[in-house]
Parts: C-alpha cells; structure tokens; sequence
C-alpha cells in the first residue's frame, strides 16, 4: 500500500497548491509539464489524480473517475508478477514492481499519438517520477521536448534533487509543505478513529509532517514499538531486556512493509532527538541516523533475515544511547 492513502481535496494543507494549479489554468497559459515536489506521504500522488480530473473536464460532459478516465494516463508500479495481479484484482495487498518501465512509458507515448476521448486535453500521471527506469526517464525527456498539443504532465516527485536537470528544466515546480501537528491529528482522527491516542501519538510524531506516513504507521500497528525505540534511544539497553522487547512486539517473521516501516521508525526516532540533543550525544544520533538510513536504502533489495535484521535495529538504536555499544551486525 503506498502512503497517498487520502483522496484529493480531503487531504489537509494542499491549499496554497490549488490556488497555484488553478490561477495557472485560468491563465490560459498552462504549463505542459509539472513536478509535484516534496516528501513521501503528503498526498501528491491523491492531489495529482483529482488536478488531472478538472484539467481534462469539459463542461457539460459527464467524466468518469480518474482512474476509469480516457484521458488521464496513470503510470504507476505495476503488480510483480501475475499472482500480485490477481491479488489487485481482488482488492488485496499484493507486491509491486522495483521500478516503473520504459515498456509502460512506451506504452503512453503510442497512446499520445492519439487525439483525446471527450475533450481537448489529456493529462499523464506517473507517480512516482522517481523510480522511473534509466532508459524511461529518457523515453519520457522526449515527450517533455515536444509534448504533443493537449497533453500535460503530472509527475509526483519524493526527491526531485535526484532527477536529470533536463527533466527539472522542463517543468514547473508545485511544492509540498510538510503539515503541522494538528492538521495531521486531525486527518488521522477522521482516516483511523480505531486507533487508540498513544498510537496516534507515536505515529504523528515519527511521521515528521507526513499525514500518510502517520496512517502508515498505524496501519501497521507501531505504537508500542514506537514507545519502546523511544526508551532505547533515551536510556539505553545494557541488559538486552528493551531490545528483547522490541523483537517480539515487531514480530520474528514481520512482512517486508512491517519491517521497512519498521526501519524508517526507528530513523525518525533517532532524528527527533538528534534535533534537541546536546553536543555530547549528538554525534553519537547522528551516526546512528546514517546507518539508519543506510539500512533503510539496503533493506527493499537485499535478501535479509527479518530477525537479524530486528537485531540490527535495535543494536543501531542502542548505540545511539552509548556511544561505547555496537551493533549487531545483519
């Protein structure tokens, strides 16, 4: 599941973008090409789909869903393999594809040679530009080259820093703002009013901004491990008991979604109490924070054991704590 898990306009703090978006289509001189710009988990992706909805929509012409719309092109992790497909189908979890594929470009840029279904316009949403394939960031150069009349571009970008600066140059940039506290209590209390206040606690403050990182997090049920990496970093665990704790609070054999949400906890933790500790501990938080995010990177394609690497987490977390502790190695 990804973590755009709330729908266009009813995601909060998406304001200043609309006004942006819709002040650059009344101008009658819209840009061809967007990137949708700023951390994981805000809604771009939602927002993306329901600003392809009005871009397309002709008045007095009945428009189907964005994601049933001839003329709103959705380029996104395809299922791995058939059984993942059959599982979509069904509307279960299933796992996705590494990269986004130039064939999926190719695909587009075919259906681009055509003219729109029930309108004028025709909007593109890959989500996200990020993983696009090497060679399919170079098919998709071409169509921002020379972008056939009509079509517009909506690419969803978590690191944009990372794209080529002949895509950058092409598009205009809509910026996403992490949201505060309260805006994210108050989309959670709406999106998951099962969950209990400690958890929402734990998840908004791990989230750092993101609504649908907090949802993430509650989906996968982290609270308490939230509480007890908390404990590790703050105190320490010469004994092992916190540790222990936390091992079997997250599983032996947690699924890889678990496990990854489990990594980014962890390095959300250490980042928080980087931010307000001393000289004296810092430089211990922000090692333990680079391995972190190391393991983050490593994690979606190395063949790890679930449970050494539930080790390594804790053992990095320790190690915030005591400088003099290591960690176990995965």
């Amino acid at each position: 599941m990804t973590r755009d898990m709330t729908q266009g306009r009813d995601l909060l703090g998406h304001e200043d973008a609309w006004r942006e978006w819709r002040a650059a289509m009344a101008s009658g001189r819209m840009h061809h090409a967007w990137i949708l710009a700023g951390p994981e988990g805000l809604g771009k992706g939602s927002f993306a789909r329901a600003a392809a909805a009005e871009l397309v929509t002709e008045a007095g012409v009945p428009q189907p869903p964005a994601d049933r719309h001839p003329d709103i092109v959705i380029l996104e992790h395809l299922p791995a393999t058939n059984d993942d497909q059959k599982k979509k189908d069904e509307g279960k979890p299933y796992q996705k594809r590494r990269n986004i594929t130039i064939e999926q470009i190719r695909s587009v840029q075919s259906r681009l040679m055509t003219r729109p279904t029930l309108g004028n316009r025709r909007a593109v949403v890959i989500d996200p530009v990020d993983d696009l394939e090497k060679g399919a960031v170079n098919a998709l150069l071409k169509s921002l080259e020379e972008p056939p009349a009509g079509t517009f571009f909506l690419l969803v970008a978590h690191q944009p820093g990372k794209l080529l600066a002949t895509v950058r140059s092409r598009c205009r940039f809509l910026r996403f703002a992490p949201l505060d506290e309260a805006a994210i209590v108050s989309l959670v209390a709406r999106h998951a009013p099962e969950a209990d206040a400690a958890t929402v606690a734990a998840a908004v403050a791990a989230a750092e901004g993101s609504p649908g990182g907090a949802l993430h997090f509650i989906q996968h049920g982290l609270g308490r491990a939230h509480e007890l990496m908390q404990r590790i970093v703050r105190q320490g665990d010469r004994d092992f008991a916190l540790r222990g704790a936390l091992t079997e609070e997250l599983g032996a054999r947690p699924d890889r979604e678990r496990l990854l949400a489990a990594i980014e906890l962890a390095r959300a933790t250490v980042a928080h109490d980087a931010l307000r500790a001393d000289r004296r501990r810092q430089q211990a938080l922000i090692e333990a924070h680079s391995r972190l995010v190391s393991l983050s990177g490593q994690a979606p394609t190395w063949n790890f054991d679930p449970g050494l690497l539930i080790l390594e987490i804790g053992g990095l977390l320790a190690l915030a704590a005591m400088p003099t502790e290591t960690a176990s190695p995965a």
